[in-house]
């Protein structure tokens, strides 16, 4: 389906690094790009460098005196707690702001590419720093990537855009800069915030006019019943919306392994979720999709066989789930983290799924959570909650 896809890419994006030990590793995306590249991945997609974000870029959302306090930790790597840097979230440290500033570019440029029609899609596996408020710092994001994009699409004349956020946290800072603007729907699908941060994303967050859409899916929640919630809720809603482009957030920490989170998908799950969110933006954004990663810290056995998929995806060649991983890609791993990689691009599961349409369990926790999301905000559409 896909007509040209980029891959916006910049060595210096592993330089959004809080440090040793902490969760959001950049190894992480050095893995993905180099598992993407050694299966014939990247050969399948336009490759393109970026540039930092500009303060009048990232003003777009965040306020001038938070870029300007970044810049001061930046410059001396000392913590600022007013502004949530020196945390253990979010580490103060000397050229925080450069950094940052390179992940929102690098967004950027995938929403430039896309909406000039350079490409038909754009990926930046780096970005998805969702939790990013317009003054402060959280959750491991100092500046919010996928909100400055969205901002920017607007400013280009976008009448609408729909975003798209598959993390297994709520994106609160994005849900946040946008939540009255009824140009903009903001979708989330996430662990419930009464067991996960950021404690926010509950169904009755809907903005003025339904157009800020959550759902809180329980703990223990796998394939099965995050698919059912996934068709329940988002097909609907971006038919009628109609966006100009689709923007989403694929963080792939709702993965069993994943080690901060409750939520039980395996990598098959994940990956027909990507091939449901690449048909919708065909559907119902003149095929214009932007694609972030997000979180994931499962580093080795997860987030490079998750978005290596989503490259696949997005450029049309999708991978065989039994395809073996390199063995050029084995020795990377082991070099680097020590660590025994996956052999292959599956975890083995079917990732089969009951539609919603079929009927209503109201003893079931996950059909709870889709009736309490449908019932908050499909009457603003014009949809029936019911199903």
């Amino acid at each position: 389906m896909s007509r040209s896809v980029r891959v916006v890419w910049d060595d210096g994006l592993v330089s959004y690094d809080f440090g040793p030990g902490h969760p959001l590793a950049p190894v992480r995306v050095e893995l993905t790009m180099a598992l993407a590249r050694d299966l014939g991945v990247l050969g399948k997609t336009e490759q393109a460098g970026c540039v930092p974000a500009t303060d009048d870029e990232l003003a777009l959302v965040h306020e001038r005196t938070y870029l300007e306090a970044v810049r001061q930790v930046s410059a001396t790597g000392r913590p600022d707690l007013s502004i949530g840097l020196g945390t253990a979230d979010n580490p103060a440290y000397a050229g925080v702001h450069e950094a940052a500033a390179l992940v929102a570019g690098a967004t950027l440029a995938a929403a430039r590419a896309v909406w000039t029609g350079e490409a038909e899609h754009a990926l930046n596996v780096a970005g998805g720093l969702h939790h990013a408020m317009p003054g402060a710092a959280s959750g491991f994001c100092v500046y919010n990537d996928p909100a400055v994009a969205i901002a920017w699409l607007l400013s280009q004349g976008a009448r609408r855009v729909a975003y798209v956020d598959v993390d297994v946290h709520h994106g609160d800072g994005v849900q946040a800069m946008f939540l009255d603007d009824p140009r903009v729907l903001t979708v989330s699908l996430h662990e419930s915030p009464r067991t996960l941060f950021p404690g926010t994303g509950f169904p009755h967050e809907t903005g003025a006019e339904g157009t800020s859409v959550n759902v809180a899916l329980p703990a223990g929640c796998g394939d099965a019943g995050w698919l059912r919630a996934f068709h329940a809720v988002v097909p609907p809603l971006l038919r009628e919306f109609q966006p100009d482009v689709l923007v989403t957030q694929q963080g792939c920490d709702s993965h069993a392994l994943d080690p901060l989170a409750n939520l039980l998908l395996s990598v098959d799950g994940q990956r027909r979720a990507y091939e449901a969110l690449h048909a919708l933006a065909h559907e119902t954004a003149h095929g214009r999709w932007v694609a972030t990663g997000g979180g994931g810290y499962e580093v080795v056995r997860v987030v490079p066989r998750a978005w290596t998929h989503l490259i696949a995806e997005a450029a049309g060649v999708p991978l065989d789930p039994e395809t073996a991983t390199p063995g050029s890609w084995h020795e990377l791993v082991r070099l680097r983290t020590g660590e025994v990689p996956p052999l292959s691009m599956t975890d083995g599961r079917t990732a089969e799924f009951h539609d919603f349409t079929g009927g209503y369990d109201p003893a079931d926790a996950v059909d709870r959570a889709i009736i309490a999301t449908r019932k908050a905000v499909f009457p603003y559409h014009g949809l029936d909650p019911q199903p």
